[in-house]
């Protein structure tokens, strides 16, 4: 397997270039730093970031599944279906 192939296969299997899934992924990543230390806060003071942690999660959660969905409508328009 080539080089460059390691790093656009898989960004191509989630309908992306490197760049888009070098920038979706690292706002993944930035998103979670920021959910680990707002629970590491909270474990500690109980009274902050109450619901920090897992509103991040739920948004992570809401992007990946618009990401997928959105995939799904590329993939339906390349085969000539139509789109609702």
């Amino acid at each position: 397997m080539a080089l460059k192939d390691r790093f656009t296969d898989h960004p191509a299997t989630v309908g992306e270039s490197y760049t888009e899934h070098f920038s979706s992924a690292m706002g993944f990543s930035l998103s979670m730093f920021k959910a680990a230390f707002c629970c590491g806060v909270h474990a500690i003071f109980p009274f902050m970031f109450e619901k920090t942690g897992s509103q991040c999660i739920t948004g992570l959660y809401d992007r990946m599944v618009t990401n997928r969905s959105r995939l799904k409508d590329k993939e339906a328009a390349a085969d000539g279906k139509v789109v609702a």
